[in-house]
């Protein structure tokens, strides 16, 4: 499996656990368990992305201001996810930021499948795109 498809996946995985998310309602188990898958989804994809798809891409001129893009939107989510930690998860503000977190990823997963992969596949040799895929696989396999 090349790297895109490896990422393409679990990025479906963010995005139906994002539409359930904000679906939820109150401080209810459905709520908080939801919640917590998302934050480990997101927070293994970003160190396994970062790893073994950015990190490669990073010495590259065409790729390196998009890599650290990406990098910078992972700590924005990263931001997100903290201010849903420290609000209530039955006020009105916590449904807010998580629909914010839901936007944001959204977008980041549209930049990278539209165009970053677009601009990657330039680079990147078919060898190192299936290299990539099993890395990157092997480390969420591992992580999960």
């Amino acid at each position: 499996m090349k790297i895109y498809e490896a990422i393409r996946n679990d990025h479906d995985i963010q995005r139906d656990l994002l539409k359930k998310l904000v679906e939820t309602s109150g401080d209810s188990d459905k709520r908080n368990e939801i919640f917590y898958k998302l934050k480990k989804e997101l927070d293994l994809h970003a160190n396994a992305e970062e790893r073994h798809f950015y990190k490669p891409l990073i010495p590259t001129d065409m790729m390196q201001e998009h890599a650290r893009h990406g990098i910078a939107e992972h700590h924005e989510i990263d931001e997100l996810i903290e201010q849903l930690e420290k609000t209530e998860m039955d006020s009105s503000a916590w449904l807010k930021i998580a629909k914010n977190l839901k936007e944001k990823v959204e977008h980041h997963l549209e930049d990278e499948e539209r165009t970053f992969f677009q601009l990657s596949g330039k680079v990147l040799t078919e060898k190192q795109k299936n290299e990539l895929g099993v890395k990157y696989n092997d480390y969420m396999e591992t992580h999960r």
